[in-house]
């Protein structure tokens, strides 16, 4: 896997921030804008339901292929094989969501997507390079979460609640007692919920373990309340008005 890296189409090694991470990035901020100008256009005709029902089915189309394709023995790995970490997740409640329009999996799907997605956005622990097929998976499950995300909530306005807030921070603690039982089995570290990662992240500023993962708790709960609040002023003024 050595080379010289100099080119786009090499498969050396991943460098964040180096020329494949920086055009990926550049591809993925392009996308929004006609991400959410789709969605305002389709939002409340008769094309609504077909528009979302695609792409649900070209997220699919994508992520599982790609998704079997570690479970070959090529390329098997059973400490980043399985499909435990969060964004392989979020892809199902994304696709979920744009399919049923769904108020709880779209929440899920923005509160995820905007926070912990990006965040492996901006620092992927990522060690295969274009065109390796994990290079590939990485990049399209997390650049198509958060596109679905602003297609349905900017887009769509399928706008979060403060219920289907609660309820994602509670599927959420559910995911992570879940894989932190598992890890503590299987000596393996999905979510990175049992040890930091090994690159730079932005887990480097919080505490050892276990105390990081409290922390990470409560500071992200905090971030999803104000995501949600500016959706529900509107709400809460026009009741109050009633």
């Amino acid at each position: 896997m050595d080379i010289d890296g100099t080119t786009l189409l090499a498969s050396g090694d991943f460098q964040a921030y180096g020329t494949s991470h920086l055009v990926v990035l550049a591809l993925f901020a392009i996308g929004l804008v006609p991400v959410v100008l789709l969605g305002r256009r389709v939002r409340g005709t008769t094309a609504e339901a077909t528009t979302s029902r695609v792409l649900a089915l070209g997220i699919v189309a994508v992520t599982v292929p790609l998704q079997v394709l570690q479970l070959l023995p090529d390329e098997w790995n059973p400490r980043t094989s399985l499909p435990f970490q969060l964004c392989d997740l979020a892809w199902m409640f994304a696709v979920h969501a744009l399919w049923t329009r769904s108020l709880l999996t779209s929440t899920v799907t923005y509160l995820w997507g905007l926070t912990l997605t990006t965040q492996g956005m901006a620092t992927p622990d990522l060690s295969s390079n274009w065109p390796e097929p994990r290079f590939i998976m990485f990049w399209a499950m997390h650049v198509l979460i958060v596109w679905a995300a602003v297609y349905l909530v900017v887009g769509l306005r399928v706008l979060p609640t403060w219920a289907t807030y609660r309820r994602t921070v509670v599927v959420t603690l559910v995911w992570a007692a879940s894989v932190m039982t598992y890890n503590a089995l299987m000596d393996t570290n999905y979510g990175y919920l049992n040890g930091k990662p090994n690159r730079a992240s932005l887990l480097d500023v919080l505490p050892a373990w276990p105390w990081y993962v409290a922390v990470e708790i409560v500071v992200v709960a905090a971030v999803w309340a104000l995501l949600v609040w500016p959706w529900t002023r509107g709400r809460v003024a026009a009741r109050a008005a009633a």
